[in-house]
């Protein structure tokens, strides 16, 4: 998979070590910053990254900030973009499994760094299960495509 990263100024010292985890695991990783530990903001970063899964110019995206939290939910801003805030084993692989997050929002402040390993492989090793969670993913989609009609002035149904 190609896996786009990017951490804010809180991230930056845990980026290295995630790009080198996620190549390890055998992906491919973009590289979007921040590349110093000067201030940034978040936001920005997000969407970097939310842009390259909207467009398929990566599969998959990692956030990293001082709580997962604020790239979360600017990610979740661009279409198309499942962002979900991982601080355990279970959230991640649930996270995947029913929600099919395609962009996982990880702590650098409040996790260490055997738990970010550990949450990373179940994130990127966990299938999809489909079915019946895959018509709920629909439905999102769905509300998410009414929103941005409505909000550009389009029908919505």
């Amino acid at each position: 998979m190609r896996i786009a990263l990017g951490t804010d100024h809180r991230g930056f010292e845990v980026r290295e070590h995630v790009a080198a985890l996620v190549r390890q695991f055998g992906h491919e990783v973009i590289d979007l910053g921040t590349f110093s530990p000067e201030g940034v903001d978040y936001p920005d970063i997000a969407l970097a990254v939310g842009e390259k899964v909207r467009s398929g110019e990566v599969d998959r995206g990692i956030l990293i900030c001082g709580t997962g939290l604020g790239m979360c939910i600017a990610a979740n801003k661009v279409q198309g973009v499942r962002a979900t805030p991982c601080h355990n084993d279970l959230a991640a692989e649930m996270s995947r499994r029913h929600n099919d997050s395609n962009v996982l929002c990880l702590s650098a402040d409040l996790l260490g760094e055997r738990l970010i390993d550990r949450i990373i492989e179940i994130w990127l090793n966990t299938p999809f299960d489909g079915g019946r969670h895959a018509d709920r993913v629909e439905k999102i989609s769905q509300l998410e495509r009414r929103l941005n009609e409505k909000a550009e002035g389009g029908p919505s149904p």
